[in-house]
């Protein structure tokens, strides 16, 4: 049974519905995260869906967070290692991702880098959304607009942004991370095959991006402090609509991207299947996909110095990100 075809209450682990049992798929539930010192962690919902959902209303909001070292033995330790063990993630929560035992802590966006800090692979999807096509005065593509941003540009939910020029852009993105080596995908498989999803920020410099015909995607996305992730990768059997999950983008409080996943060109397992055709995905890899209307440089409104991007997918995480 596919995931979108589960009914009934989530399956936990060792249960006689498990699938090694021979009954149905099991639910994974966990939010997984990464303490800026690189130690990995599970939270609770707190930095996900904080008391009055998204916008600034988040500002000092707390999570809950359980030291993944602590709990395997230093197995898992590092995010890299815990990205790929869903499995062994699961078994630590209930049905809720909450782990059993006392918290180690209370953590903000502030103490939190990327949730995956070293990907080998950083995909990003192109012109996903027909209004974004449509305000960037371009045609529909016959295939997805793929580009890749370099793992470098990587930061935290809360890290700053640096302004280069005056064509420095947000895109608000959902992000799908890859949970295990696989390859030649089928659609059906692809929501198995990720770890979860993510809050991301492709931010992008739209001289560079430009300056040449084609246009150079990848380097005027890849500027270091360009990829904001976070605040945890979220796995998709939390969410309750996985492929129609709203998302926003606010600069200094005022809602520039308003729109639904839902209305993607290509969803998330077209995406991941279409990827996995070319190349070997690996535990951990992100692909960015795709940002809505209501981008800056098609209003003449880019990013400046001092001011702050919100981010913020309902199930998924809000992010804070300042300009300088």
């Amino acid at each position: 049974m596919s995931i979108m075809a589960r009914r009934g209450p989530p399956v936990r682990s060792g249960s006689a519905t498990d699938p090694r049992c021979g009954g149905e798929t099991l639910v994974m539930a966990f939010r997984l995260a990464a303490l800026n010192d690189g130690r990995a962690v599970l939270l609770d919902v707190g930095l996900v869906d904080p008391p009055g959902g998204g916008g600034t209303s988040t500002d000092g909001a707390t999570a809950r967070w359980w030291d993944l070292g602590r709990l395997t033995d230093g197995r898992l330790a590092d995010p890299m290692a815990a990205v790929s063990a869903s499995s062994a993630l699961d078994a630590l929560t209930d049905d809720r991702g909450i782990p059993a035992g006392d918290p180690d802590g209370m953590v903000g966006l502030d103490d939190l880098g990327p949730p995956v800090p070293r990907p080998q692979k950083v995909f990003g999807i192109g012109m996903n959304y027909l209004a974004h096509i449509d305000e960037m005065g371009r045609a529909p593509s016959s295939a997805p607009v793929i580009f890749t941003k370099f793992p470098s540009c990587l930061v935290g939910p809360s890290a700053d942004v640096r302004i280069v020029g005056d064509r420095t852009d947000y895109e608000v993105e959902l992000v799908a991370v890859v949970g295990r080596t696989c390859r030649d995908l089928d659609e059906s498989e692809v929501w198995d095959a990720l770890a979860g999803v993510t809050v991301g920020q492709d931010i992008s410099e739209r001289t560079l991006q430009n300056a040449s015909a084609p246009a150079q995607f990848s380097l005027g996305k890849s500027y270091d402090t360009f990829g904001p992730i976070g605040p945890a990768v979220v796995s998709s059997d939390l969410l309750n609509e996985q492929d129609d999950l709203p998302l926003t983008c606010a600069v200094d409080g005022e809602v520039r991207q308003d729109s639904r996943t839902s209305r993607m060109i290509v969803g998330v397992k077209q995406l991941v299947a279409y990827l996995s055709a070319v190349c070997t995905l690996e535990a951990g890899d992100l692909v960015f996909t795709g940002t809505p209307s209501g981008v800056g440089d098609a209003q003449g409104r880019c990013l400046g110095v001092g001011q702050r991007i919100d981010s913020h997918i309902v199930g998924v995480g809000h992010m804070v990100n300042h300009c300088v």
